[in-house]
């Protein structure tokens, strides 16, 4: 999935512009870094179109440890936007991710994060 195609179907999704898109899209995708390893944000930028590799990397390689709520709190602070906007903004986003990326690939994202995190992927297949 190329970038525009990945940011227009997660503006559709989430019912935003696509600048705001793309400010959730950064903001969601560094906070993901946050919340896995390292190596599995750099596993994970290798399956993205390349203006989302960027907020992959991560200076160090250990995972933080927060919740969703967190999650959605620290996405609304980075993108500027209400947390309701934030948190529909992250699962349009994580949404996307799921089928841009392959299922394995996906697989080893969520193998690191709490049940709890579920709620922002969407329903998998």
């Amino acid at each position: 999935m190329d970038y525009q195609t990945f940011t227009h179907t997660t503006a559709q999704r989430a019912g935003l512009p696509e600048d705001t898109t793309e400010q959730l899209e950064r903001a969601t995708l560094e906070t993901l870094a946050d919340r896995i390893s390292g190596g599995e944000a750099e596993d994970l930028a290798a399956h993205l179109p390349g203006p989302l590799k960027e907020p992959l990397q991560k200076p160090r390689e250990e995972a933080e440890s927060f919740g969703v709520d967190e999650f959605v709190r620290r996405v609304a602070e980075r993108s500027h936007v209400p947390e309701e906007q934030a948190r529909r903004g992250a699962v349009a986003v994580l949404t996307t991710v799921r089928e841009a990326v392959t299922p394995g690939e996906l697989d080893d994202v969520l193998s690191q994060l709490p049940q709890e995190y579920r709620e922002l992927v969407g329903p998998l297949a």
